[in-house]
């Protein structure tokens, strides 16, 4: 919150005229006093130590009193915000101040203890969703090393060579789930405090996406899935390895939950100058109550197919766009499918790069 700065100026234009009304008045009271002592006695020893005593006099009431207002307006808001930063630095969180003046009426002491009582609550609110984090890394990373740790004694422990093939293909696939949250939690901590801005180029958006549906061609098939594609030539200036986590996660996630048989759509579009993607599939849907957290770390609306994903893919797909500065925005019905609409605030063209 900023001060306004015509109050401010008012500030100034009241304490200047009040300031040099309380030096006229200490100079006149000075030379009210001089006349008058010097009216009773021409002994000017006696007129210099009688002055004295009135300068001495007037300087320790006007002392008194600036230290009093000092005391009130300065050090009393100065140690509170004091006393608050020292409980932050030593991890309290939870510190808030009451400002000293009714809103509208703020000073910047009371500006300060607002911003840092908004610091401190993002602190908090930081701290929490750091401790869910490691929260759910921890839980997520515990079922494929538990099950790397029983299969992998039970081979020990002697079984015949067709289980224990089994088995090693247990424990791979496990290792691999691992290995993907392991890589997962990388890219969403390097886009969470991302050190440098993603280095942009032009790209054929419609080249990018074929390129990356053929990726899951061999998973289409098998599956005997349907794709219709509708990619129109549009060029954007964007930064492609940030746009491949974007396209392989939404389309992983429409091959993953797309029913054999069922049907997945890709289509971009130049629309206003802004590039729209759209990946929608006829899978399961979202329920309405999981539609506002399918873009939060760990969250899987479909519980029983958690083994398939460990739930960062959409957070990254997320922060992968807040990045570019753009938007994402999911459609979806249970039962009849979902589609997610990727807009790129980048400058799209028709047409050839």
């Amino acid at each position: 919150m900023k001060t306004d700065r015509k109050k401010r100026r008012r500030k100034m234009l009241f304490g200047v005229p009040a300031f040099f009304l309380l030096v006229a008045a200490v100079v006149t009271v000075a030379m009210l006093s001089y006349g008058f002592i010097s009216e009773r006695s021409e002994d000017r020893v006696f007129i210099a130590v009688a002055m004295l005593c009135v300068v001495l006099f007037l300087s320790l009431v006007c002392t008194v009193a600036d230290a009093v207002r000092r005391r009130v307006t300065v050090d009393r808001p100065v140690q509170n915000i004091l006393d608050a930063t020292d409980r932050i630095s030593s991890g309290d969180f939870s510190v808030r101040l009451e400002p000293l003046h009714a809103y509208g009426k703020y000073d910047e002491f009371d500006c300060i203890m607002e911003n840092l009582n908004k610091m401190t609550a993002e602190l908090s609110a930081k701290e929490m969703l750091h401790s869910d984090f490691i929260a759910g890394v921890s839980h997520e990373m515990k079922t494929p090393l538990a099950v790397i740790q029983n299969y992998a004694e039970a081979i020990r422990a002697g079984a015949d060579a067709e289980t224990t093939q089994k088995y090693a293909e247990i424990i791979g696939s496990s290792a691999r789930r691992l290995a993907g949250l392991v890589t997962d939690v990388m890219k969403l901590n390097k886009h969470e405090k991302p050190e440098l801005p993603p280095e942009t180029e032009r790209i054929r958006l419609d080249e990018m996406l074929a390129a990356a549906a053929l990726r899951y061609e061999e998973l289409i098939d098998e599956k005997g899935i349907v794709l219709n594609c509708d990619l129109d030539e549009v060029t954007v200036l964007s930064a492609p390895h940030e746009l491949e986590i974007v396209w392989n996660n939404l389309l992983s996630n429409a091959v993953k939950f797309t029913s054999a048989g069922g049907r997945i759509s890709l289509s971009v579009k130049a629309e206003n100058g802004k590039a729209v993607v759209r990946v929608a599939d006829t899978g399961c849907g979202i329920p309405p109550s999981a539609g506002g957290r399918i873009f939060e770390k760990f969250y899987q609306a479909d519980a029983s197919r958690s083994g398939e994903g460990n739930g960062l893919g959409l957070a990254l797909v997320k922060k992968v766009i807040d990045l570019l500065g753009g938007e994402i925005f999911v459609e979806s019905e249970v039962g009849k499918g979902s589609t997610f609409t990727v807009r790129l605030n980048a400058s799209a063209e028709k047409g050839e790069a």
